[in-house]
């Protein structure tokens, strides 16, 4: 679940007419929902044998290693414009705290629990849009609100009873996802996403040494550096190539297909998380939290049909 909605494009770059390359547009996002899981299956397997703060790590830099030169190939640039800095460097902080909290929600939790609690993001989207942009929300977005928030109380209750607190964190970390969005919007026209999502990984890499120098010298289990195991290398290469993987077929399933036609799509990451979770862990939700990722999913779409519907109007 290290990327619950699609980030918004630029105007230029939306695909517009004849340039609408929907089907592909359609199989990259389809590609997205199933690779992510295995991403979180990775920091699943190892979370419990290494500190959260060195995953995290590995995960940016590998992600600024891959997509630093891709970017620079494809003409972008990496060069960060200065009135955008603070907002660049608060977007690394949010998406790299919000994932943290996610791979610390694996080591308790379900995969696609922790997924389906995590999609309650698009409803706080909605929620902050109304409080902080004063954007319309209307009776019936605020229904489905309502409704997708129920059905994510519903997987997070079983849970709940299980673990306890744990169970909140993916709640945490969608809040945080959804301001991390906010600032994705705010600096979209200023970044070629690809390279965007390059300089995540460079700011991830100058903020994360000086914390993880001071939790070492602290003694704090999450933030300390160990050696790891050669089988958990090949987890953690495994974690960061499907992790930026997925973030890329996500940005270039934009470029063919409008984002209102994509998505619904982004539901199917939870059944995906499902089956993986089965394959990988033998676990799978009960009829409960069944129930409420059913509930969930119905409310996200009605949400969208009813953005397509007032976009088409």
């Amino acid at each position: 679940m290290s990327s619950l909605s699609p980030p918004s494009l630029p105007p230029a770059q939306q695909p517009t007419g004849a340039a609408q390359r929907v089907p592909l547009g359609i199989a990259l996002m389809l590609g997205f929902c199933m690779t992510i899981p295995f991403s979180d299956a990775c920091a699943k397997l190892i979370g419990d044998r290494l500190p959260l703060g060195e995953m995290v790590l590995i995960r940016f830099v590998g992600q600024f290693v891959l997509l630093a030169p891709l970017a620079l190939a494809l003409g972008g640039s990496l060069a960060m414009p200065r009135r955008v800095l603070a907002i660049v460097v608060l977007r690394a902080v949010l998406q790299m705290t919000a994932m943290g909290l996610m791979f610390l929600s694996l080591r308790w939790l379900p995969l696609a629990d922790a997924v389906a609690i995590a999609f309650v993001m698009p409803f706080m989207m909605l929620a902050f849009g109304w409080f902080f942009a004063g954007e319309e929300v209307g009776r019936h977005r605020l229904a489905a609100c309502t409704v997708g928030f129920g059905g994510t109380l519903l997987v997070v209750q079983p849970n709940f009873v299980a673990v306890g607190a744990p169970a909140l964190l993916p709640m945490a970390a969608a809040l945080l996802f959804a301001l991390f969005m906010f600032a994705t919007r705010s600096i979209a026209r200023h970044f070629d996403p690809v390279a965007m999502q390059a300089m995540t990984g460079g700011v991830a890499l100058l903020w994360m040494l000086p914390v993880l120098a001071l939790g070492q010298g602290l003694g704090w289990n999450e933030l300390r550096l160990v050696m790891p195991e050669r089988s958990d290398v090949w987890v953690l290469i495994l974690m960061t190539l499907a992790g930026t993987l997925a973030h890329l077929l996500m940005t270039w399933s934009l470029r063919f297909a409008p984002a209102s036609t994509l998505a619904p799509m982004q539901y199917l990451e939870i059944p995906c998380a499902a089956l993986v979770g089965w394959l990988i862990f033998h676990d799978f939700p009960n009829n409960l939290a069944l129930l409420g990722i059913s509930i969930t999913i119905a409310a996200g779409l009605y949400i969208v049909h009813r953005e397509r519907r007032r976009a088409r109007a």
